[in-house]
């Protein structure tokens, strides 16, 4: 697999409808409390860092080539994050929760790359 704008934006639009649909399972097709607010937590998150894998996608036609690393942090992110949540209201065992916070940092870690690329962004030649 080629990991260019087009892979990211494809993978981007895959997971932005994958958490409408999270998020509409957690509003019509749960009862559980707990269960229920893990799946909009996750479907939360993941729908707003799957916004930021597309913004990459602008950042990066600005002249912020460096954004081209944080899509791979947000995404990791979404999967541990989001995952681990999904997982937990499906019924994974409890402990599985230890890995979300892991998911957390890689979304900073991806924030921060985009803050860091930022600053080339209209940046006069000279």
């Amino acid at each position: 697999m080629i990991w260019n704008r087009r892979t990211w934006m494809t993978l981007a639009a895959i997971s932005g409808f994958l958490a409408v649909a999270i998020g509409a399972f957690a509003a019509h097709g749960i009862t559980d409390p707990q269960a229920k607010e893990w799946l909009k937590t996750g479907a939360s998150y993941q729908f707003m860092h799957t916004m930021a894998i597309l913004a990459c996608a602008t950042f990066m036609n600005v002249g912020a080539r460096g954004a081209r690393h944080a899509p791979a942090l947000f995404l990791a992110g979404i999967v541990l994050f989001s995952g681990s949540l999904y997982a937990m209201a499906l019924g994974a065992p409890r402990w599985l929760g230890a890995v979300t916070p892991v998911g957390g940092l890689l979304f900073l870690a991806g924030w921060a790359v985009m803050a860091w690329s930022a600053r080339k962004v209209d940046q006069i030649e000279g």
